[in-house]
This record gives C-alpha cells, structure tokens and sequence, in this order.
C-alpha cells in the first residue's frame, strides 16, 4: 500500500512513518493521534529521533548538491505539477484538515485552494529569479570595470510549522525553498502531521528528486535543537510562538531565520459609516475574527470603535457572533469547531476570568468546556489584562468605545505585536496617518487585519517576529546574493 494511502487509511493502518530520501523509514517510536473534536484516534504516527533528524539533514544537503543545478524551468515544472495533484485531491485533503485540525470543511477547501495557489505562485517565482547590473564607474576606479548580481540557493533549509494551517504554511515554507533551489527538512506540528506527510508522495510524483524533500514529523523540544544548529542547516524557518521563536533565534546563530510569530491583530474603525456599510461592516469582523474559531495569527483580536458608531456597529457584531454555528467540522453548516486541544480552552478560561473579575462584560457566549468555547465579544477589558495583551488563539473579539480615530491608533500601537492591522475609514488624511503610524508589518485600510493572499510580503515587526513570507520574498530570502565583476582593460 501506498504511503498516501497510509495517510489516508491512517485508522484501518495504524501507524505512519518518516519520509527521508524519497523513502518511507520506520520511526523511533509512535505517538496516538486523537481529532480535537471527537477524540477519536485518527493514527499512530511515527516520531523521528533527533539522530533521525540529523540523518534527514544529512540527506538533503547530498540532494541539494545536484538540486542546485536543476534548471529554473524543472523547478517550476515539479511545484506546478504538485499543485495540480492536490487540486485533484482538494476534497480529499481537505477532509484530512478537518479530521485532524478541526477546521471547519469549508475553511478547510479555503485552505487547499490557497496551498494550490501558493505552490503555484512558488513555480513562478522560480522562473523570476534575476540579478542586477553595478555601474561599477560610479566610483573612482571603477572604470572598465563591468559587473552584475545574481542569486545561488543557500542549501538546507529546515522548516517548522504549525498546526492552524496544516498545508498552507507548509507550502509557504517548501515551495519558495525549492523555487529557490534549496533542500528542505520539514517537522509538521504534532497536531497536524497528516496533511504534511501526504506531501511526500506528491512530490514524489511531481518528479522531485529524492532527498530534495524531508518529513520527519517529532516532538519540537526533542529535534529543534539539531534542526537549528546542524551544520548543514542554512535556514531555519518557523512560524509558532514568540517564546520558542525567541530560543530558535538564539539556537541558530548566524544562520538565517524567518520567524513568523505571534499577533493580537486590532482593528481602528472611524467615524462617517452608513447603517448598510456597518451591516457589511459587522459580517466582516465576525468573519475576520471567528474564522477558524479564531486560531488565525491575524484574526482580529482588538476593535477600537468611534463613539459616533459603537453602539450600532456593536449591536450587529454581537448579532453575527449569535448567529454562528458550533459543531463538527464535516457538517457543512458548522463556522467554529474545537479549539485544537483543552489546554488552549484552559487558558482562555483563565484569561477571560480575570477580564471579567476587573470589569470587562461579557456581550456575547464566554462558556467554555473542555476545548469548546462559544464565540464570544467582550468589552471593558482592562488595557493589561492578557486578553489584551497576549495573543488569544481562540474565538473572542474585544470591542472598545474611542473618543476619537486617533486614540483607536494610540491603542492599535499599545502591543507587543505588530503583524497585521486593519482600519476602516472614509477620510484619506486618515487612512495616510494609519500608514505611517501604525507599528505593524501591514497595515489594511478598509480591509480586516485577518486579510492575506499569498504573493504578498507577510510578516511582523516588534514580537511577531522577524523577515517575510509571501513567496518571492520568501525565496530570495532564502538565497545568497553574489557579485560578478569583469575588468575589462587588463
């Protein structure tokens, strides 16, 4: 049977195994599987030993030796056909996210349509790698001089992803290595391994050379260490807490990093809207805020609101929240599921236990059981309160009445974070003092901050970490810019 098959079969099965080398290789040892939602066992899957580890990194710094000279056209040739095979199986691996993620179906289709896109964009990028021209006699003794620039992949890169967007954050991090050149290791959430070991045999498949593309799924304490400071490691990219973001730093030295990290997105609205533009309003912060029971790194967070708005915009947030349906991720009418597990439920608990206890009302939900909880608005949250200032990671909005658009901005700014943050506003002086205040990696005007397409450069300032996704910065990144300089007089 087919690995693929494995995956998919991961029940009647049993057990999964690393893909290294183009092969699928016994783990260390096998650790249950369970859906947040049911609790059922979905696989035993194989964890790698961090000697497994090193081997992966090993292997993939031999395949790179001979990847790096692969043509432009070949890689982009293999990313698109590994889009087009999981376009072919869109409703299957969807199904997969929704089992081991609990993500809601539909949100699930939205993310394979998006890992579709990513790699596609990812083929592209491959084919638009290009250098530049240095007026070397722009300085004296440049002159007969003629030089240019041009990229070389940087070698293995080792990538650690999380579990809110099982396919699509992998393919953030293994399509641009590849456009690039590169070889990569890839160590999938625990949570979510399924959706990244399905990806051995697409490659496969799509005429990616063995070695090119590791799996090795594994417990992140055990292996981030020899994934970081490997010798053969180049890059290491991470997308998870700014906690473990800040020990990858220290872990990897001089190599470069991408760290995508933590977030409580806001969202500035300003005065002047009409009650049909607040109606479209109200639906696109719900949506923004709950998508994905609100485990989105720039699912909004904070809501700053014109007095001159507040109450009629509050009232159909609060309306929107009611009206959402809880369940199973395979219904088709479910919007919010589990949380991933009842220590994420546990913590909000707690959070939103001391928002209350100094203060802050409950407008709508605030029950929590085990790892469900009801989506929830909540205002009067004290400005040091976590659930303010920490990232949620769950379906909660906070909204709170400004005097004016300005303070919306002052508190926007009052995080630790900066990834995404949006403002809604009719008056272009204001949306150009958003731009240039707002401390944030991008900031939206009349956009919710929980907005991304895939080609765009991603990435936060402050504690939501350091350098861009968004695939051709990502790529370059993940490149070394070197200098050829011709004398032509000698």
């Amino acid at each position: 049977m087919r690995e693929d098959e494995t995956v998919n079969k991961a029940i009647e099965v049993g057990k999964t195994h690393l893909f290294i080398d183009g092969d699928w290789e016994e783990a260390a040892r096998h650790v249950e599987l369970r859906s947040p939602y049911s609790g059922e066992p979905l696989a035993m899957i194989g964890y790698a030993s961090p000697e497994q580890a090193a081997r992966a990194i090993e292997v993939a710094a031999r395949a790179q030796k001979s990847f790096r000279k692969v043509p432009a056209w070949q890689r982009a040739q293999i990313l698109r056909k590994a889009a087009d095979i999981i376009a072919d199986r869109r409703a299957e691996l969807a199904e997969t996210i929704a089992r081991e993620a609990a993500k809601p179906i539909r949100a699930a289709r939205q993310e394979i349509d998006r890992t579709i896109e990513t790699y596609r964009f990812s083929a592209e990028a491959a084919k638009s790698i290009r250098g530049e021209t240095v007026p070397m006699d722009a300085a004296p003794r440049g002159e007969h001089h003629v030089a240019f620039t041009l990229w070389e992949p940087l070698g293995v890169v080792t990538a650690i992803t999380p579990f809110n967007f099982p396919m699509n954050l992998v393919a953030h991090k293994v399509g641009p290595a590849i456009a690039a050149g590169n070889a990569i290791v890839l160590k999938p959430a625990e949570q979510t391994p399924l959706s990244a070991l399905v990806l051995g045999h697409i490659f496969q498949d799509a005429g990616l050379p063995p070695g090119v593309l590791n799996i090795i799924p594994g417990d992140g304490k055990e292996l981030s260490e020899v994934l970081t400071t490997h010798p053969d490691v180049a890059f290491v990219t991470f997308t998870g807490s700014p906690a473990v973001g800040k020990i990858i730093r220290q872990q990897a030295g001089l190599r470069r990093v991408t760290l995508e990290l933590g977030s409580n997105s806001p969202l500035v609205v300003d005065d002047g809207f009409t009650a049909h533009e607040l109606d479209k309003l109200a639906a696109e912060i719900v949506q923004g805020g709950f998508s994905y029971n609100g485990q989105v790194c720039i699912s909004i967070q904070r809501v700053y609101i014109h007095d001159a708005v507040y109450d009629e915009l509050v009232k159909r947030i609060v309306a929107g929240a009611k009206a959402l349906k809880v369940g199973d991720p395979l219904d088709e009418a479910t919007d919010v599921s589990a949380l991933i597990n009842e220590q994420a439920g546990a913590r909000l608990k707690a959070w939103l236990e001391e928002a209350v206890d100094r203060g802050a009302e409950v407008l709508v939900g605030g029950k929590i059981e085990g790892n469900r909880m009801e989506p929830t608005v909540v205002t009067g949250v004290p400005l040091d309160a976590k659930l303010c200032t920490e990232e949620a990671f769950g379906p909660i909005l906070l909204v709170e009445r400004v005097s004016s658009f300005e303070k919306g901005l002052e508190l926007a700014n009052r995080s630790k974070f900066g990834l995404n943050a949006g403002v809604f506003t009719k008056r272009m002086d204001h949306a150009m003092l958003a731009i240039e205040t707002v401390q944030a990696g991008a900031v939206l005007i009349n956009q919710v901050p929980t907005y991304r397409v895939d080609h765009m450069p991603y990435g936060g300032v402050k504690e939501s970490g350091v350098g861009r996704e968004g695939v051709l910065y990502a790529m370059y990144d993940m490149m070394e810019r070197k200098l050829a300089a011709i004398r032509t007089n000698f």
